[in-house]
């Protein structure tokens, strides 16, 4: 059997990365490929902030899943120290005696290849099969693996192949940046801004095709006109326009749920609710959807806040609680007695326009014959109270 090996720190693993298994498979005919994530580089130091060994292991089976023949191996992250290859190898070779083992590298690691830690056991127990580009690197490859091949009789195979420009260190900076998702498999991407890895912010475009999802289709309208407004609201009372957006994006993916699954939601997840909430169930999208905007979506504590407190309101709420809350109410689609004001009131007194608006909604649940949730009383009394002593 012809076992492939490609190692690496897969910091993050990314397209590149599967175009150059793809090619493995395919032209090297190779009976397994296994995907070694290291532990422990020993040529350069992971940037502090790298996910965990275990984690880069899980991101490279999501990378890498569905290639045939394909298997993520933990053998380097098992083991203590530094991953050195040929010591990786020497593990491999008890396990397969009979295998034929090939080890996949780049053009640049191969012309430094012999400088490895026990290089001349590498060239002795493997061929090294060199994925190349086409172009002036050839002759330099070619020469490379002559001098190799006449200085330690080594077995070199040079596989044409034409790579994805992109690298791990590249994604590292775009990921902050709400950019470089085109360079990661989707399920990879999910989990790195689930778990905001490398400081990842979501892409805006991707959160909403995430989001709307999850909506009735009638309510697409809504999101979309309290995003427009929530970000226009932050930069008018100089708060972050990014995460604005994110709260609103998110602030109803829970709402089509029904009471019976808005309870079985609480209880899953173990959210603890107040009676009073318990007596309010229209108002429990926004403690679920908070709860799940930070599992699914990471968001920090600032938006889940924004999206638990976008229904009730409360007393004293931060700035962008204030902005997410507004814009739910005074968003395009909004048609009713008293929205203009609210509007207005938004562009010259966050304070104002919350009690302007807490009173109106209170006065429109009572005219329904509801009861409304008692923290959206002491909401309004706050806000008067504090626009009264200004």
């Amino acid at each position: 059997m012809k076992t492939a090996i490609y190692g690496g720190s897969f910091n993050p693993p990314h397209l590149g990365h599967r175009a150059a298994a793809l090619t493995v498979t395919e032209k090297l005919q190779s009976d397994r490929l296994l995907i070694i994530p290291d532990r422990l580089p020993p040529h350069k130091a992971l940037p502090e902030d790298s996910p965990s060994a275990e984690d880069r292991f899980q991101l490279c089976e999501l990378s890498f899943a569905g290639i045939p023949g394909l298997e993520v191996s933990d053998i380097e992250i098992q083991r203590a120290g530094a991953s050195y290859t040929a010591d990786t190898v020497e593990q491999l070779r008890a396990l397969y005696p009979q295998d034929e083992l090939l080890l996949i590298v780049g053009t640049d690691m191969l012309l430094c290849i012999d400088q490895w830690y026990r290089f001349s056991y590498l060239l002795e127990q493997c061929t090294v099969a060199v994925l190349c580009r086409a172009g002036d690197e050839r002759g330099l490859i070619e020469e490379k693996a002559a001098a190799l091949r006449s200085l330690y009789n080594a077995s070199v195979e040079i596989v044409p192949h034409e790579p994805i420009e992109i690298s791990s260190g590249e994604l590292r900076e775009l990921l902050p940046r709400r950019l470089g998702r085109d360079g990661l498999t989707r399920a990879a991407y999910e989990e790195i801004i689930r778990r905001r890895w490398y400081g990842a912010q979501p892409e805006l475009a991707w959160l909403r095709e995430m989001a709307y999802a999850m909506l009735e289709p009638k309510r697409i309208a809504h999101v979309s006109g309290c995003e427009g407004e929530a970000v226009s609201l932050a930069m008018r009372w100089g708060e972050d326009p990014e995460l604005a957006a994110e709260a609103a994006i998110l602030h109803d993916i829970t709402k089509r749920l029904d009471p019976e699954a808005q309870f079985a939601l609480c209880e899953d997840e173990a959210l603890a609710l107040e009676d009073t909430e318990r007596e309010c169930p229209a108002v429990l999208h926004a403690i679920t959807g908070a709860a799940l905007a930070e599992k699914c979506f990471g968001v920090c504590g600032a938006v889940r806040d924004a999206i638990r407190w976008h229904c009730t309101g409360r007393p004293d709420m931060t700035r962008l609680e204030k902005i997410v809350w507004l814009a739910d109410y005074i968003e395009p689609t909004r048609n009713f007695p008293g929205v203009q004001e609210a509007r207005r009131l938004a562009e010259t007194d966050l304070d104002r326009a919350m009690a302007f608006a807490l009173e109106m909604t209170l006065r429109y649940i009572l005219e329904r014959g509801e009861t409304p949730c008692p923290v959206t009383q002491r909401a309004m009394e706050y806000y008067q109270e504090r626009t009264n002593r200004g």
